[in-house]
């Protein structure tokens, strides 16, 4: 059985900081493709960024070099890694395998 399960989410001020953690089990993240999207409010959910067997990652456009994603596979866990946050970066980001998605953490940034 998938099991994503997020954390790491808070509040924090425009300009900083934020690392995200996806714990997984039943799966072996280095082994598929791993991805972190996000939802804010009356939008639809949008890929943030994504880390395949290869470790080759992408970004979505919004980005700009202010993400990272990576993982651990002793943890067996990926992390997404932001700075220079903004006010529109504020949504439930959400670890996603395959069809399976964890339950969100929220992010919120002030201005």
């Amino acid at each position: 059985q998938v099991q994503l399960v997020e954390s790491g989410g808070g509040l924090v001020q425009a300009g900083g900081s934020l690392r995200l953690s996806c714990a997984a089990s039943g799966i072996i993240v280095s082994s598929v493709t791993m991805a972190w999207f996000r939802q804010a409010p009356g939008n639809q959910r949008e890929l943030v960024a994504s880390l395949d067997y290869f470790a080759n990652a992408m970004y979505g456009d919004f980005v700009k070099g202010r993400f990272t994603i990576s993982r651990d596979n002793a943890k067996n866990t990926i992390y997404l890694q932001m700075s220079s946050l903004k006010p529109e970066d504020t949504a439930v980001y959400y670890c996603k395998y395959h069809t399976y998605w964890g339950q969100g953490t929220q992010v919120t940034v002030s201005s």
